[in-house]
């Protein structure tokens, strides 16, 4: 690290640590006193499993607090801190957006998040891959021999898409896997998709700094017998440009997470492309980002335009582009510009990557959840039924309702009266208001004996209402799961899906097909409301791994229309380690009071 005489540098600081931590209170308390004094910004979290930090400042000044922590608790013995001199930020944008304008010190469940499945436990890290200093890990590229049967060795990434858009590993008859994932949570879905590119196999890992290899390394050894043979760079990315200025297996520039953006070796070859134009590019301070999913993409300078939308590789190949479509508040389909068509999305059809700018683009990221209404009601009258639940989480959640494809018809109950010879006869109590003045209604799941005709005039029901219905209603599931896929198609990705009721039994058939629907229907949890299970085949595949939320009245719940046994029995059928479990005494809604609103926004908190 070379001086400037006279001047006090500035400098950015990255460590991580896993160890058992005590009395989290008392670090905590630490952290603000020690980084407050020494003027340091950025991110501290702590849990009671290690620390994470990145922060900047004058050098002298974080030399003092490695100093600081060194004497203050023997926990930090051993610790990679890596000390890195750069320039002040000068992009208050970027400063912001990485969290290098202020100090943020925070208590977490998790230093790294690896699952999407947040409620399932994480893998041992006492059980993570052999750590490889930088020269180790050079030594295992360069002497590789991929045609020694039984000893092969795979290079496999643990970063994030746009991450190795700029810069990744490349070693000659190595095979490297790049899991192309959005965000790190993703990454465990993938290893369990290629396990068998894993097994049997020299696993060697990497990324930035080597957080994110420790968790992912443990859950791959976690896997058992074939995948022992697990090794991670130490120190990441950039103990090895240290130690291998030139770049030497590495190519292009190691992104970083704070305002210096990236870093790269006297290797200025540019490994990045523009989106738009698909000519060399890397750089991205311009922060343009997916509309659709909000990940960074890259954009020249002479193809950015602020009146424009990006749409990421990933989101393209799921068919989102200028011409998908947009629920509205109904849950009806209409364009999003004028004049635009619904583009087939085959494999041959051309997906612009950039699109005016309109109105359903989302500054900042809530958790989007897919709304099914119970049977009988519609997208309009769900959103109505929901909107106290929605103002209570507009902070964190954006609700989309969409309309059952099921049409059912109007009917009405009558009233019974006695004639003169004492008979019963049905009656009309008061005449049905016009079809006119009426919405249409709508199921998820129908009866067997359900011809799909809809009258166009009253009709009088077969006999009282029964509140066991809805175990009869089996048919339909095929068309409405065909529907929800082209939701997903035209509308975009869901964070999580929403069911009422009959919704409830369709959204938790669907979580029971999680796996199989992966690629036409991605999402991270359900939350089922007053739900019952069905006795259909969707439902028989085991333990439903699902992260869910189960909502429902207790036995004193006053819900006459879902019994509290059948919620009970549903919520049974999922994994105890990702399921939560919220009971009330409200009838047949979802309760918005506390505590049970309080619970709602934890449940969603684990995924934000």
């Amino acid at each position: 690290m070379s001086d400037t005489e006279g001047i006090d540098q500035y400098g950015v600081l990255l460590y991580y640590k896993y160890a058992y931590i005590p009395n989290l209170d008392d670090l905590l308390s630490f952290y603000h006193s020690n980084c407050s004094q020494l003027s340091l910004l950025g991110r501290v979290r702590l849990s009671s499993r290690g620390v994470n930090v990145t922060v900047g400042g004058k050098l002298s000044c974080l030399e003092s607090h490695i100093e600081a922590l060194k004497a203050k608790d023997c926990v930090f013995e051993g610790t990679d801190f890596k000390l890195a001199t750069c320039d002040e930020p000068l992009n208050d944008r970027v400063a912001e957006e990485c969290g290098f304008t202020s100090l943020s010190i925070r208590i977490v469940e998790e230093l790294v998040t690896l699952s999407s499945h947040p409620l399932l436990k994480s893998p041992e890290i006492s059980n993570a891959g052999r750590h490889l200093s930088a020269s180790e890990f050079h030594s295992s590229l360069q002497n590789s021999d991929q045609k020694s049967q039984g000893n092969g060795l795979v290079l496999l990434d643990a970063r994030n898409l746009y991450e190795t858009r700029i810069g990744k590993f490349h070693a000659p008859n190595v095979e490297t896997l790049d899991p192309q994932v959005r965000q790190y949570s993703d990454l465990s879905s993938w290893i369990d998709d290629n396990s068998e590119q894993l097994k049997g196999k020299h696993v060697l890992m990497y990324c930035t700094g080597g957080i994110r290899c420790e968790m992912a390394s443990a859950y791959i050894k976690s896997k058992g017998a074939g995948f022992e043979n697990v090794f991670q760079l130490f120190g990441g990315i950039q103990r090895y440009l240290e130690r291998f200025p030139d770049g030497g297996f590495f190519k292009g520039k190691n992104f970083v997470f704070d305002h210096r953006i990236s870093v790269g070796s006297s290797d200025t070859n540019v490994l990045g492309t523009c989106l738009i134009c698909h000519r060399s590019f890397d750089d991205y301070s311009s922060r343009c980002r997916c509309t659709y999913c909000r990940m960074l993409v890259l954009v020249c300078h002479n193809c950015q335009n602020e009146a424009a939308l990006y749409v990421c590789e990933l989101c393209q190949k799921q068919g989102k582009a200028i011409q998908s479509m947009q629920l509205i508040d109904t849950g009806e389909l209409k364009t999003p510009l004028e004049g635009a068509e619904l583009q087939n999305s085959s494999s041959n059809a051309t997906l612009s990557p950039q699109m005016p700018k309109g109105d359903d683009v989302r500054s900042s990221r809530k958790l989007r959840i897919l709304c099914l209404h119970g049977f009988r009601q519609n997208a309009s009258s769900f959103k109505g039924r929901t909107s106290s639940l929605a103002k209570r989480l507009k902070k964190i959640a954006e609700f989309v309702f969409v309309d059952a494809p099921h049409e059912l018809s109007f009917i009405y109950q009558t009233t019974l009266a006695k004639d003169a010879t004492c008979e019963s006869s049905p009656m009309l109590s008061s005449p049905p208001p016009p079809l006119e003045n009426c919405k249409k209604k709508f199921a998820w799941l129908v009866a067997p004996n359900s011809d799909g005709s809809t009258d166009v005039n009253w009709k009088i029901a077969e006999g009282p209402f029964d509140p066991l219905q809805y175990q009869q209603q089996t048919e339909g599931y095929d068309t409405s799961l065909s529907h929800l896929k082209n939701v997903f198609s035209q509308q975009g990705s869901f964070d999580g899906i929403l069911g009422f009721s009959q919704g409830a039994a369709m959204a938790a058939l669907i979580s029971a097909q999680q796996e199989q629907l992966k690629g036409e229907m991605d999402f991270k949890f359900v939350i089922i409301c007053s739900g019952f299970g069905l006795n259909v085949k969707e439902m028989e595949r085991g333990i439903i791994k699902c992260p869910s939320l189960h909502i429902f009245g207790n036995e004193h719940g006053k819900d006459r229309q879902i019994a509290n046994q059948a919620s009970k029995e549903l919520a049974s059928l999922y994994d105890d380690g990702c399921s939560v479990i919220i009971e009330h005494d409200c009838g047949h809604i979802i309760p918005t009071r506390s505590p049970y609103i309080d619970e709602i926004k934890g449940f969603l908190g684990r995924f934000l």
